[in-house]
Parts: C-alpha cells; sequence; structure tokens
C-alpha cells in the first residue's frame, strides 16, 4: 500500500499486519473494521485469502502484478501499485457506481500480503508481457 487508499483503510491493513505478526490469527474487532470499511467486498476477499488464491508474479526487472483465481475459476490480473483489477466488479461497482473502495481480488492482495498469503512466482520479462497482453485481449 502506497498512500492512495483512505488513511483509515491504509491503517486497518497495517493493524491486520500487525497482528497476524504477532498472533497468526486477526482480531475479531479488526474483522469487524474490514467488514464495516470494506463492506461485501470483505468477506469473500478473505475466502480467497483461505483459499491461497493470490500469486504475486515479478520480472527480473522488478515489475510486479498480482494474479487472482476468482470464485468463479477466472484468473483476473491485479495492479495493487494503481488499486486496478481486471475484473468486471472491479468497473461497475468502484468505477462506475462509486460504491465500494476495492473489488474482492484487490482486497485479497492487501490481505495476502499482510498475512504473509501470497504465493510468489518469477517469470521471464516475456511471460509478463504475455500476461499483460492476455489481459488485454480478453477485453
Amino acid at each position: 500500500m502506497d498512500g492512495t487508499l483512505p488513511a483509515v483503510a491504509e491503517e486497518l491493513l497495517k493493524e491486520i499486519k500487525k497482528a497476524f505478526e504477532e498472533t497468526s490469527h486477526v482480531p475479531d474487532d479488526l474483522l469487524l473494521g474490514l467488514k464495516f470499511i470494506f463492506g461485501p467486498s470483505a468477506v469473500p476477499a478473505l475466502d480467497l485469502v483461505d483459499q491461497r488464491s493470490v500469486t504475486q508474479v515479478t520480472s527480473p526487472s522488478g515489475r510486479t502484478v498480482y494474479q487472482v483465481l476468482g470464485s468463479s475459476g477466472k484468473l483476473y490480473t491485479c495492479y495493487s501499485s494503481c488499486h486496478f483489477c481486471t475484473c468486471p466488479a472491479f468497473g461497475f461497482t468502484v468505477l462506475q457506481k462509486s460504491e465500494s473502495l476495492l473489488c474482492k481480488h484487490i482486497l485479497a492482495v492487501y490481505l495476502s500480503q499482510a498475512m504473509g498469503a501470497c504465493q510468489k512466482l518469477s517469470v521471464s520479462e516475456e511471460q509478463l508481457t504475455s500476461i499483460l497482453l492476455a489481459e488485454e485481449e480478453d477485453e
């Protein structure tokens, strides 16, 4: 996270990370805060984390994207640096209607980072380019 989320959301994610590092679980009060701030995205995002559906994809140059295997079985590419996801829900509820801060996939990325539950995958620059271009072709 790099300061583009509201401060309260940033702080909550930091508290979740700290609590998880200390106790290996997230206390109920922080789970309630997650539900309060992120609304209907919170529980499905936690489910994605539990299923270890988030993969950090890194190339030798250091470029990083995240791929999240959605509950529908489709793979979505998320860009945490700009809070963008390729899923239809992001386009509709976040961009068009402004009903939510994030979709469940991006929230799952942040929670996976906080809980150390991100799978890691190193790819070549060409493979990363293919991942990014494949997303454009799907649209």
